[in-house]
């Protein structure tokens, strides 16, 4: 067998090849969270849960589900372009791996691009000592090394920007349910009991899970 080939299942295989795949393997959560939108949905889930007060309801479990599939489901049109234009020619042998890495660059920077503020984007522009981008075109440009922090510090103001105006209604909740109990003389009796069914009541009306699942969708359009 030649030098720097491993067999797998009859087949020679570059040893650096395999490498870098389990390398991919071992990087693939921070890929999830960095790069695309499951860190503006669990952080908003988890200001909602907090809003609410229901402690561990929905437990951390299923929140990381909701999160994992909103994920699959908005970043879909994304995966389909990295599949066709990057793995699907990669896999048949028509390009080398360093294009592939390559073709699948560039529908991940679009996105995150489209998600990134300007401000963001040109604060990592000047610690990384390059030039901010003034198009479309230069933007694309730039790194990943670039591209990425700046993607992540846009997404998680946005969410902590979501979980403020979730806050806003059950706050105002739990200040109408003291100052009602106040006016009644009943200090001893925990505010956040009596408030409690009161939010799941609001949340339940106004159908919160489908209208925020549908917010944070469309936010990435």
């Amino acid at each position: 067998m030649p030098e720097g080939l491993i067999n797998v299942n009859g087949d020679n295989v570059q040893t650096l090849e395999v490498l870098f795949l389990t390398t991919v393997i071992a990087l693939l959560p921070s890929i999830l969270v960095m790069m695309t939108s499951f860190t503006r949905i669990i952080i908003s889930l988890s200001f909602l849960r907090s809003a609410i007060g229901t402690q561990q309801n929905p437990p951390n479990m299923v929140l990381i589900g909701i999160a994992l599939f909103l994920t699959l489901f908005i970043m879909n049109p994304v995966l389909t372009e990295i599949q066709q234009n990057a793995y699907e020619p990669y896999r048949q042998q028509a390009i080398t791996q360093e294009q592939a890495i390559e073709r699948a660059e560039v529908p991940l920077k679009r996105f995150m691009l489209r998600q990134t503020e300007q401000s963001s984007l040109n604060m990592f522009c000047d610690l990384a000592q390059v030039d901010a981008p003034a198009s479309e075109e230069e933007a694309m440009a730039l790194s990943m090394r670039v591209v990425v922090p700046s993607y992540m510090t846009s997404e998680l103001k946005r969410a902590f920007e979501i979980g403020f105006f979730l806050y806003i209604p059950f706050m105002l909740i739990d200040i109408v349910v003291s100052s009602t109990l106040m006016s009644m003389g009943m200090i001893m009796l925990p505010p956040a009991m009596i408030s409690m069914p009161f939010k799941l009541l609001l949340f339940v009306t106004v159908d919160g899970w489908q209208l925020l699942f549908s917010t944070l969708a469309q936010g990435f359009r």
